[in-house]
């Protein structure tokens, strides 16, 4: 068995990647971490918690550790749990990231290879979405995963086209869970289109049913959505299952995540 690692590496020098007008959302890509080193600062706060000298330390070192602020719960690879789209899911409370068992995020999983059926900036069809569960031949795993591989992997922060991705909409997300999937992932930096382009769809309408209708529809039907996954290049089209362990945090709507494929 392989085991292939789906998850972006959080690393705080990501944040200064981000274009000036993006850099509100540094903490969703990577948290602030002040490094202590063993045999840097990390002696002095060895020394102090054992009331001893640096000079008492043996070999002069103490520990490694890391402090992590601007830590938002949406960082990185990371996973929603219903209560990020809204208060109610399905007419009941939504579900926190805890109150989602381990057994529904250890699952069977599919790609879809949109990358000839998308555009950035415009919402993946329905019609590209049959066409590639056509080509992959499987059917969507009752109760299991679904990850889009739209080319976003070609991608880093430091590229302009990392947020100019294609997106999921409300017909798109129910079209899926509809069809059993019940979590669904992405290489994309959002499920939805950019906030950027929803934005500007809502000025030129005035039509709030376009403000994060990907999301939205996990009101309608329980789903987890997983963004900013990587390596789906490295999967085959189905057969394998996949990991989706969040950070245990109470009453959260999401947590980072260690994402790995079971091949």
């Amino acid at each position: 068995m392989q085991l292939i690692d789906l998850t972006r590496t959080l690393d705080p020098a990501d944040r200064d990647l981000l274009p000036e007008q993006l850099r509100s959302l540094a903490a969703v890509v990577a948290p602030t971490v002040t490094y202590a080193h063993p045999a840097g600062e990390g002696r002095y706060e060895f020394a102090a918690a054992m009331r001893c000298t640096v000079e008492d330390l043996p070999g002069g070192e103490g520990w490694g550790s890391e402090m992590l602020t601007d830590f938002n719960t949406h960082l990185g690879t990371h996973i929603d749990a219903p209560l990020h789209y809204g208060s109610t899911c399905e007419g009941r409370p939504s579900r926190t990231i805890t109150d989602i068992t381990l057994d529904e995020l250890w699952c069977e999983a599919i790609v879809l290879d949109l990358r000839n059926h998308c555009t950035a900036n415009t919402a993946i069809s329905i019609d590209a979405l049959e066409a590639a569960l056509t080509e992959n031949g499987a059917q969507v795993p009752a109760g299991g995963a679904v990850l889009l591989r739209t080319g976003q992997e070609r991608f880093t922060l430091a590229d302009s086209q990392f947020f100019q991705y294609p997106g999921m909409s409300r017909e798109g997300t129910l079209f899926l869970a509809e069809r059993g999937a019940k979590v669904l992932g992405t290489d994309a930096a959002g499920w939805d289109l950019s906030f950027a382009v929803m934005a500007r769809k809502f000025e030129e309408t005035g039509d709030n049913s376009v403000l994060w209708d990907g999301h939205r529809a996990g009101r309608e039907r329980e789903v987890f959505i997983v963004q900013q996954m990587t390596n789906l290049a490295a999967l085959p089209p189905s057969g394998f299952r996949v990991a989706f362990f969040p950070i245990k945090i109470a009453r959260a709507s999401a947590a980072p995540a260690r994402v790995v494929a079971f091949v």
